[in-house]
């Protein structure tokens, strides 16, 4: 029987992508362009984490990373060294081999917005298809993760909440928990600020999480973002009044880099869990 060796993954993501950053055991990260139907004019890249010796013939669990604002997808390859993280919870075997995908927001690393409008219909539609296509990464929901920091962790809750088939696990990291009025909301009347509301959202939705499973990470520092962490704290309440399985996180800290490192192992690992 001719044996066929693994594609390598410049292979499988397709022509552009090119390798930027390798971690210590071998795991790497890519960048290139997902095609955007909802702002075709953006030129900013997506970047890819995969696991050391990822192969074509895997079907790995997936993380969706969203930026905050201002911010881009090298605020995780960089900023909270993702690839370093991720290589250590693989090698330790603390977690499975999984793949990252972080798409950028914004038209310019400057954009002050949100994960709604065409930034949502650009996840939903565009990233999500690009990689069930292209990445080796299983199709099964709950094992699908999706989480954001600050503004992304706002994203993070209210895409998944607006559309709870696709996503299993859901983390927002110093997040927030009613609808911003900045981005495509803003001027945005009642009924559409109700309808990206994750405090509102997730009580409409609790019968169907607990049918699907859906589990919560939240996160925050409580020394320097105190205002977040009181909301953070009162969202975790109502998780709990509603039945919905979920992990409260609180470290010291403020709204920045430094945090969101301390925080990441274990939201990977709470990600990861099954």
């Amino acid at each position: 029987m001719l044996l066929v060796p693994p594609s390598p993954p410049a292979r499988f993501l397709g022509s552009g992508w090119v390798q930027v950053r390798q971690g210590p055991d071998g795991g790497t990260i890519w960048r290139g362009m997902i095609p955007n139907r909802a702002v075709p004019q953006t030129r900013r890249p997506t970047l890819v984490y995969l696991p050391p010796s990822a192969s074509d013939r895997a079907r790995y669990r997936v993380i969706v990373l969203l930026q905050g604002f201002p911010g881009g997808p090298y605020s995780f390859a960089d900023g909270l060294q993702l690839a370093g993280a991720a290589d250590l919870l693989i090698a330790a075997h603390a977690s499975p081999p999984f793949a990252a995908v972080m798409p950028p927001a914004g038209p310019t690393p400057w954009f002050h917005g949100e994960w709604t409008g065409p930034w949502e219909r650009f996840l939903v539609r565009d990233v999500l298809r690009w990689a069930d296509t292209h990445l080796p990464i299983a199709a099964n929901r709950r094992l699908r993760t999706i989480a954001g920091l600050s503004a992304g962790g706002y994203g993070a809750l209210d895409v998944a909440l607006r559309h709870p088939a696709l996503f299993g696990t859901v983390e927002a990291w110093s997040g927030s928990f009613d609808a911003p009025r900045d981005g495509s909301l803003r001027g945005a009347g009642p009924a559409v600020r109700a309808a990206h509301d994750p405090t509102l959202l997730v009580q409409r939705e609790a019968p169907l999480l607990r049918r699907l499973g859906t589990r919560f990470f939240l996160s925050c520092g409580v020394t320097h973002d105190r205002v977040i962490a009181a909301a953070t704290r009162r969202f975790s309440g109502l998780l709990a009044g509603l039945r919905l399985e979920h992990r409260l996180w609180l470290g010291p800290g403020g709204h920045d880099g430094r945090f969101w490192r301390s925080q990441l192992i274990p939201a990977l690992e709470y990600a990861l869990r099954r």
